[in-house]
């Protein structure tokens, strides 16, 4: 299966220009949105890039951080692109990690009804996972992704290099979304990442690039057979759950990546309850989460106000905590049917006081 649009490979900028044009792009004006971590590095470069293309470019530097994904700043964006005269033609790019690409993508479905953008993903954590797909939101009151819109980009150009400047626990971040998919659909991806930890440790290009591909591929399976969310693709939260309630608990001091591990781990001690998860297979997944860099605890916290946190998530169906499971490795199911005790168990051996 693949994407409606191109998602293309290049280990620097300048083809940036050539790839828009193949996509089939004409707008007069382009808006790069960036964040004031990414600017400095990229930005520009992919001005640069740019200048043979014919359009005005316009570049928007947001604040950095999870704090800043919220409604405040889409509404900074529409004020910019209002004064800039931006049409309903014109293209926004996102360059920056998941803030930046969701807010962006956000943006762009309800500026004017909807215009373009494209996705520039630095981060390993977005370019594994939230530029592909079409999800776009911002928090809302602390509450994570509660507001947002389904809205495909026109292109995502991936470009690895960018991953060289990224900070260790950023992309510690991204390996939990990376084993996630693993965990849920491949259970080959599973045992290439256990035997090639290392070479991915290291950033070896080729390693990198086959395991971003892997989980894009995985990532364009599910969400061609449901595109809306509403059935199969819910097995793409697994670990989100909780992970989302303890993002938004932690004030997002967390990162994303390192909350989705607690939830995995918090899902794995159901799974190995109700007898679906061997031992063995449990301590191969907590090896590899510690070998990623990824927690295996959290503290500071209380399970029973994780709990509750988790009763206010956007995935919640019929006033019932939508719980996604493994049945081994490489398959996952969605559970309606865990009680409060179940989950209040599942935190807590991930949570403590």
């Amino acid at each position: 299966m693949e994407f409606s649009y191109e998602i293309v490979w290049q280990n620097s900028f300048p083809e940036l220009a050539e790839c828009l044009a193949h996509a089939g792009l004409q707008p007069g004006k382009i808006c790069i949105v960036t964040d004031t971590n990414i600017a400095p590095l990229y930005l520009e470069a992919v001005e640069d890039a740019l200048k043979e293309f014919p359009a005005a470019v316009f570049s928007y530097i947001m604040p950095a951080g999870e704090q800043h994904k919220n409604l405040d700043t889409v509404r900074a964006l529409y004020t910019f692109l209002i004064e800039e005269h931006f049409e309903r033609k014109d293209l926004l790019i996102a360059l920056g990690g998941g803030v930046v690409g969701d807010l962006t993508g956000f943006t762009a479905s309800t500026y004017l009804r909807g215009i373009d953008f494209v996705q520039v993903p630095t981060t390993l954590l977005a370019q594994v996972d939230s530029s592909v797909g079409g999800k776009t939101g911002v928090d809302f009151d602390q509450y994570k992704n509660m507001v947002g819109a389904f809205h495909q980009p026109r292109l995502v150009y991936m470009n690895p290099e960018t991953l060289r400047t990224l900070p260790g626990d950023q992309f510690a971040s991204g390996m939990a979304e990376i084993i996630k998919s693993a965990l849920i659909c491949d259970s080959t991806f599973f045992d290439w990442l256990e035997e090639h930890n290392k070479q991915i440790r290291d950033k070896e290009p080729d390693a990198l690039t086959h395991m971003i591909r892997t989980c894009c591929a995985i990532k364009a399976r599910v969400v061609a057979e449901d595109p809306k969310e509403t059935g199969l693709r819910a097995i793409l939260n697994y670990g989100h759950t909780v992970g989302h309630a303890i993002e938004k608990l932690s004030n997002f001091r967390m990162l994303h990546g390192h909350c989705v591990a607690l939830g995995m781990l918090a899902a794995l001690s159901v799974d190995q309850k109700r007898g679906t998860i061997q031992a063995s297979d449990l301590l191969r997944i907590r090896a590899l989460l510690a070998a990623s860099s990824l927690p295996l605890y959290t503290s500071g916290l209380e399970a029973e106000a994780v709990l509750n946190a988790m009763r206010s998530d956007k995935k919640m169906e019929a006033g019932r905590i939508k719980f996604v499971l493994l049945r081994e490795i490489g398959s996952a199911e969605i559970c309606r049917t865990l009680t409060d005790s179940d989950l209040l168990d599942a935190v807590q051996e991930v949570v403590r006081a």
